[in-house]
This record gives structure tokens, C-alpha cells and sequence, in this order.
């Protein structure tokens, strides 16, 4: 257990040490890319530019019908870290470093279990998860890969996770007439506050989805995240704009959402509504099929001896396998709570845990 231990920090510390910050996302194909595939010998590997800094690195060893995933990207480091956050610093409970936690000790796993083992195994390496822009993701699962399971590694504390929320970004633009504030016409030509009416409307709407259920989640998450507009206290604003997001259950339908909140403004008042990232729920599909992806999630996680964990409110890639028709869930080192953090870190203790069930599922399951 200490050699594995030992293997799986040699690999993060290496891991770490490359700048793979997203933004600015400057990636290519060689560094970290280079070094995965020295430490995978025996593997078939290809590696993709995507363009943008996005690179994915497929690694296949035999003849596999499971792929895991792991992002490699992380978030930008800031001045409030205590040392250099691409020093892996290890202390006798955990490891420190950007993308520790978020999730590079999940691909140093892979690869100490990868050597510790000789038997079928795919790994799907990528670079653009931190940016909302899963170009990686959609090349792969647009191609003939012959997968038809997929567990993401995300840190949900060595727990499969079967079902999460989607997510939706969207741009309001609500239109004015400029004026002078004294005039009787203020209160309605002023976008800013046609902003503010349709604000009031959906923070009603939200809230009477409380009662929505799926898989242990309840309610829809919501979030408005900037609005500006206007030019000063005296002049009737002649334009604002709002951007907002709402992550939904599994049993939500996206797309009525959105009709349902474009009709919190008032007629005539929106220029613009526009969706600028939408990432489904895990599982994908509607109610039926995504109670039926969960139920062959669970099973799969079962018959791998994986502790089921219960479902998250955050986003992860596994939603767009699923949406692929793949059965996917969710496991990985660590707790979401220290990810994106100043001084990341990774309990030693879930790195082992990690790395010893995919050595034990590499080594005992054929596909």
C-alpha cells in the first residue's frame, strides 16, 4: 500500500508541476501530454489538438469497453495561496498543490494503477473542462469509440456519484429609451428596471420549484450574476444587460425553463435572450430514460465494489456520456470542498483509496 502511495504522489507531484491554468488555457500537445504518455507504456496513445489549448490524450491498452476520464486543466491559482501552487507540497495527511484535488490525483491514480496492472484498460485525458467548453468531450463522444461505459473522475470522496444537476448560462439584454429621470415615462422606458421586474418574476418562479425531486435533489438552483447597464442617476437607462444561471434537476426540461423565464419580462422589454452554455444532467434524457440510466449507473458501480455516494449540485462532464448513450457516473479522490480553493489540497488517505480500487477494477474486470 505505501509503494502504490508513493507511486501515485511521485506521478502528481509531476502533474502539478505543469501549468495547465484555465483560463488562459495555454496547452499544447507536448508537456504534460509528453509525460503521460512516457508513463504508459504498452499503451496505444493519440493525442488531439482541438485548438484553443484544448488537447485530449486517449490512452488504450487492449480491447476495453469502459473509458475513464479525467481533466487535467485546472482553475488560475491566486495571491492568496502560501507557496508556489506548482510545488506539490505532501504533509502526513495530504497533498497541496493546483489541481490536487480538481482532479489531477485522480490521473495520477490511473497511472499507478495503469503499471500495477497488465490487463484491458482506456483512459481519456482532456484540458478543457474549467472553461465550460467541452470540445474534448464532444470530439470523442462524436467519433466511433466503442465505449459503452465511462466513469469521470471528479472529487466526490471515493464515492460514485449517479445523478447531478445540469447547467445553463444565459445573456438577457433589455432595451430603454433614454431621458431625462423626471420624466412620466421613467418607470417603464428605464431597462434597468424592466431588468429588475423580470429579476422579481424569476426569483418567484424559482421558488415555487422547491418542491421538484430527483435522486436525493431537491428544488432548482439559480443564480443572477451580474447585471449593468444604465449611465447615471439622472438619465433614464437606455439599455442593461443580466447575465444569470440555473442549474436543474434530471426531471427538469431545459428548454421549458428558459421559455418559462424569457416570460418573466415584460412584453416588448427583452432585446436579447440568449443561452451561452448548457451542460445536461446526469443522467441525460427525460424523466423515464434518465431513471432508467440511473438505475444501470448504479448497477455498474455496484458490481464494481464502489460505495454509492448521493447526488451533487455541481456539474460534471459524465452528463454529456450520458447523453451519448454511455452508462456514466462519477468517482474520484477528494472532497469538492477543497477544490478551487486557495492551498488545494487531497486527503493521502483518498488518493490510496482511489488508486487501489482502479488498480483492483483494472486488474479483476475484463472490459
Amino acid at each position: 500500500m505505501a509503494e502504490m502511495l508513493d507511486a501515485v504522489l511521485r506521478h502528481l507531484e509531476a502533474l502539478v508541476s505543469y501549468d495547465t491554468r484555465n483560463p488562459p488555457r495555454l496547452i499544447g500537445t507536448g508537456g504534460i501530454f509528453d509525460y503521460l504518455r512516457a508513463q504508459l507504456p504498452g499503451f496505444r496513445c493519440e493525442v488531439t489538438d482541438h485548438g484553443d489549448g484544448a488537447v485530449s490524450l486517449l490512452a488504450v491498452r487492449g480491447n476495453p469497453r469502459r473509458v475513464f476520464n479525467v481533466h487535467l486543466d485546472t482553475v488560475p491559482s491566486s495571491s492568496a495561496w502560501t507557496a508556489d501552487p506548482l510545488s506539490l507540497r505532501v504533509t502526513p495527511d495530504r497533498a497541496i498543490g493546483l489541481g490536487a484535488c480538481d482532479i489531477k490525483g485522480a490521473a495520477a491514480g490511473l497511472v499507478a494503477a495503469a503499471n500495477a496492472t497488465t490487463g484491458d484498460a482506456a483512459f481519456l485525458f482532456s484540458s478543457d473542462e474549467e472553461a465550460n467548453d467541452p470540445r474534448c468531450i464532444a470530439a470523442f463522444l462524436a467519433r466511433d469509440h466503442g465505449f459503452n461505459e465511462a466513469i469521470i473522475a471528479e472529487p466526490t470522496r471515493c464515492e460514485a456519484v449517479l445523478a447531478h444537476r445540469g447547467i445553463s448560462s444565459v445573456l438577457l439584454k433589455f432595451k430603454g429609451e433614454a431621458g431625462h429621470a423626471s420624466g412620466a415615462n421613467a418607470m417603464n422606458a428605464n431597462a434597468l428596471h424592466q431588468a429588475m421586474r423580470w429579476g422579481a418574476n424569476a426569483l418567484a418562479l424559482v421558488e415555487g420549484e422547491a418542491s421538484a425531486r430527483f435522486g436525493g435533489l431537491t428544488g432548482l438552483r439559480f443564480n443572477i450574476g451580474k447585471v449593468e447597464g444604465g449611465i447615471k442617476a439622472n438619465v433614464i437607462a437606455p439599455s442593461a444587460e443580466v447575465r444569470f444561471g440555473f442549474r436543474p434537476l434530471p426531471s427538469h426540461d431545459i428548454d421549458t425553463l428558459h421559455v418559462r423565464l424569457g416570460a418573466c419580462a415584460a412584453v416588448g422589454a427583452l432585446e436579447r435572450y440568449e443561452e451561452t452554455f448548457r451542460g445536461p444532467s446526469l443522467p441525460a434524457g427525460d424523466i423515464a430514460t434518465a431513471e432508467e440510466r440511473r438505475l444501470a449507473a448504479r448497477d455498474l458501480a455496484d458490481g464494481l465494489g464502489l460505495l454509492i455516494g448521493n447526488a451533487v449540485d455541481f456539474w460534471t462532464e459524465a452528463s454529456l456520456f450520458s447523453q451519448a448513450g454511455l452508462t456514466a457516473f462519477v468517482y474520484g479522490p477528494g472532497d469538492i470542498a477543497q477544490a478551487h480553493t486557495a492551498d488545494e489540497w487531497v486527503a493521502l488517505e483518498q488518493l490510496q483509496r482511489y488508486a487501489d480500487s482502479i488498480t483492483r477494477i483494472l486488474g479483476t474486470d475484463p472490459s
